[in-house]
């Protein structure tokens, strides 16, 4: 399932601002009625629903048992710990049941524990997105659960043998995918509106982990309808499942940076170094830039480290959204950025140059009373022009850079050609070798 993840904060000049202490409030106001009004939505439903409804023991006990069975999962992959970020897991292996086969009322408080144990045992996010990661996982159970039991009174799992119930199942499941992925979706547009949308919903990759999500979880929820001790069968597979899933997370997450979701140097330079021997093999044109954020020390200075780090953000976010799909880009350190672009060649290169530095000069963050805007420099180097391999071009590139930054800031600028020697612009004006 995907939750939100998290977001590093720091003390500016050791002394904790108000936005420090409570995150929340540094973020976009449109946002922060977003997030509030979800939450107080899911413990309004849940409120409605537990006065709505007949508790009884066997429930309670299967309610327990499939917790159980995600503490149980929790634990088991604790020690790897969970990537940054927007991340994925199978808990919905158990909150899927807890929809199926129990009053709606369990299905809305069912993440709850689980998301307080995420919490305390395997990664310390920021509060106020875990919060929201359970109140958006409920109300998207919540609102399956309501639907499945109005469509098959029994809510059995003896009824999900047969093909009707099963797949009202299968459908109460997608629609669990779908709105809870909405829900996350939307308050990551909202905290950069300039992000695409296909880029905080669905690729193949997201689309396939849900598609076993939902078979795992209506398939659990068929062997826990049949007898509760059937989940120790069910348990050991899903453990693996999630542990293979949360190794590849952790194994992607090593190549990016966690404060802008770009490649890290390390991971980028083995791309751009990929990509350099391919453009030699091919004889296509490549470039190079690096763009620098212009006076970033001083909004550090004034807004402090988790205003900057949401600057980061937005700039690499800006960055991503005005290249091509196989363009590399990634953060170089501090405020730099590199971007590689394959079969670019000056005037291709100083265009891309261009658009990033107008489409980052119109963004604006919002920070209490007021908004953030800020601008890039970018310094240009072409291969086989200014240099034939990676350590050659990015010294380029940065002597373009500090050009730039030379002249006044906020532009693109090309190395400086070396004039030829003096012998040399005599045998070219006497019509000697060129």
């Amino acid at each position: 399932m995907m939750t939100s993840g998290e977001l590093s904060v720091e003390p500016r000049g050791g002394m904790l601002s108000l936005a420090d202490r409570w995150p929340l409030l540094a973020q976009p106001a449109v946002l922060v009625v977003y997030l509030c009004g979800t939450v107080g939505l899911a413990f309004g439903v849940a409120a409605y629903l537990a006065a709505s409804t007949e508790f009884r023991w066997s429930e309670m006990l299967t309610f327990l048992a499939l917790m159980a069975c995600g503490a149980i999962c929790i634990e088991a992959t604790r020690r790897l710990g969970m990537p940054a970020g927007v991340s994925r897991d199978l808990l919905s292996a158990w909150w899927l049941p807890v929809a199926l086969l129990l009053p709606p009322v369990y299905a809305v408080l069912a993440p709850l524990p689980l998301q307080f144990l995420l919490q305390i045992r395997v990664r310390a996010t920021v509060l106020y997105r875990r919060v929201f990661s359970a109140a958006a996982i409920g109300l998207a159970a919540g609102a399956a659960s309501v639907i499945f039991h109005s469509l098959v009174p029994s809510g059995k799992g003896g009824a999900l043998g047969s093909s009707g119930p099963l797949a009202i199942a299968v459908g109460c499941a997608a629609l669990f995918t779908v709105l809870n992925t909405a829900l996350i979706a939307i308050a990551l547009h909202m905290f950069d509106p300039d992000t695409r949308w296909r880029d905080v919903l669905w690729d193949r990759e997201r689309v396939l982990l849900d598609v076993v999500e939902l078979c795992l979880g209506v398939l659990v929820a068929i062997a826990c309808g049949l007898s509760v001790v059937l989940l120790v069968l069910t348990l050991p597979p899903v453990v693996l499942l999630q542990r293979s899933l949360l190794h590849a997370q952790l194994k992607a997450a090593a190549r990016t940076d966690a404060k802008t979701g770009l490649l890290n140097a390390t991971a980028w330079q083995r791309e751009a170094d990929t990509e350099i021997v391919r453009a030699r093999r091919t004889g296509e044109t490549l470039a190079l830039l690096i763009v620098d954020i212009d006076y970033f020390k001083r909004v550090n200075d004034t807004y402090g480290h988790l205003v900057g780090d949401q600057v980061l953000a937005g700039v690499a976010t800006a960055l991503r959204s005005q290249l091509r799909d196989y363009d590399v880009v990634g953060r170089f350190g501090g405020e730099e950025f590199v971007v590689l672009l394959p079969r670019a060649d000056v005037a291709e290169a100083r265009r891309v140059a261009e658009r990033l530095r107008s489409r980052v000069g119109r963004m604006a963050i919002p920070v209490e009373d007021t908004m953030i805007s800020v601008t890039v420099s970018a310094g240009v180097a072409i291969m086989t022009l200014h240099g034939d391999d990676l350590i050659e071009l990015l010294a380029a590139a940065d002597l373009a850079l500090y050009r730039a930054k030379e002249l006044g800031r906020d532009r693109i600028c090309l190395p400086v050609a070396p004039e030829p020697p003096p012998h040399a612009r005599a045998e070219n004006t006497d019509g000697g070798i060129a």
